[in-house]
């Protein structure tokens, strides 16, 4: 391998990026990837539809990245949601906004986007290597690597690593790379879950009624922070959509020694004054299920919710029943493991790197993606920071080899 080239460590979607950046601006640029094939997440996202941006507006947006907005602000505003877009249309995967506001290709499917690019990368001479695992630095500074024929070493000129963060390490993101970066200096927040499912102690009898159960149509609410959605009871706690956008906020709680507390409104369509009203015109001799079920509409799973959640509930009255089902408290005990969260949270801190995203205590060598640390709700949020975080990495590697302007 040439001392000229730039290493791209990583072939996820902030890999890929910066690699098109690099080799788009003259570069000679190789990647690096541990798995048989590249963007292997990026596969799995697809598979139910790749949500590959938002299209809410601008300033909403970049508010879903919390308190890493003002470390991801420039990455985000060079290459925003419309510009994300304007690259996948370009590669033949003309997108569209649905419903909810999340932005698809048409196709709905990742596969053929990912062809496409890896068409374009080898185009502009993107060399790839695929079981090429980084191992970190020789004795004299060189990247180390194992590969199929043995261990080697490549002294690039620059290096961006986008080794991402924990989640799914069977499809190559392992959080191996703390180690190494730790041992040199730099500062990183240790791994944690984001966009995870949650433990509940649930009883035997809820469990077994209840594990794979949908609850549709309820708004949860955390810290005074309301959410609309759905959700699922699972075996061992809950999962959803629903979940994942306040699993920073239960994550941090129970790290912090807090109760973690999801209050579900279970009627969300009635006040609890109508909802009182309703309840009180039934006979108190009928069973808590029919009152459940004609006053309130609750049945199946979410009444097995009131029970499980609120033992006493059936002997309550109007009001107080009414006020249990517009803020049924439901406890979580601790955050999936993170092996099986959506994304992680924690990496390299931003007081580590500079606005290129490169290392302070290793020049040279840039981050981008997942293994900085920052973290978003799904609903295209995490896939469009891993490019722009990767695209502005790139740019700036290249700015500073003296690379003319991409054409």
């Amino acid at each position: 391998m040439a001392r000229d080239e730039v290493a791209v460590v990583g072939g996820g979607p902030a890999g890929l990026m910066a690699a098109e950046r690099l080799a788009g601006r003259g570069l000679a640029v190789t990647v690096h990837e541990a798995m048989p094939t590249v963007g292997r997440k990026f596969l799995l996202a697809g598979r139910s539809g790749l949500n590959l941006t938002h299209g809410e507006a601008a300033d909403v947006f970049v508010g879903r990245y919390g308190a890493a907005r003002p470390a991801l602000a420039e990455a985000l505003a060079a290459f925003p949601p419309a510009a994300v877009r304007a690259w996948a249309d370009g590669l033949g995967a003309e997108t569209f906004v649905g419903s909810s506001g999340r932005v698809f290709p048409k196709a709905m499917k990742a596969s053929p986007l990912l062809r496409a690019w890896l068409h374009r990368l080898d185009g502009l001479g993107v060399a790839i290597h695929t079981r090429s695992r980084w191992t970190g630095w020789t004795d004299d500074g060189a990247l180390a690597f194992s590969g199929p024929d043995g261990p080697f070493t490549q002294r690039p000129v620059a290096t961006l690593l986008a080794l991402g963060g924990a989640s799914w390490p069977r499809l190559g993101s392992d959080g191996a790379w703390t180690a190494l970066l730790a041992a040199r200096g730099v500062p990183v927040v240790p791994l944690r879950p984001a966009n995870c499912g949650f433990d509940v102690a649930w009883s035997e009898v809820f469990r077994d009624r209840n594990a794979g159960q949908p609850v549709k149509s309820v708004v949860a609410s955390v810290d005074g922070v309301a959410r609309a959605g759905e959700f699922v009871v699972t075996a061992t706690g809950i999962e959803g959509s629903l979940v994942y956008a306040h699993a920073a906020a239960l994550r941090d709680a129970l790290a912090e020694g807090r109760p973690a507390v999801v209050e579900l409104d279970l009627v969300p369509g009635r006040d609890a004054a109508r909802l009182a009203r309703d309840l009180a015109r039934l006979d108190r001799r009928q069973s808590f299920a029919n009152r459940l079920r004609k006053a309130a509409g609750l049945e199946g799973v979410k009444a097995g919710l009131v029970r499980e959640c609120l033992p006493g509930a059936a002997d309550l009255g109007p009001e107080p029943l009414a006020a249990a089902l517009k803020a049924l408290p439901l406890a979580v005990v601790a955050p999936r493991p993170i092996a099986e969260a959506i994304s992680s949270a924690g990496g390299v801190a931003f007081a580590g790197v500079d606005d290129a995203f490169e290392l302070r205590a290793i020049p040279g060598v840039h981050v981008a993606g997942e293994m900085l640390d920052w973290e978003a709700p799904t609903g295209g949020y995490l896939l469009t920071a891993c490019l722009a975080t990767g695209r502005l990495a790139g740019e700036r590697i290249a700015d500073r080899l003296g690379a003319p302007p991409a054409a």
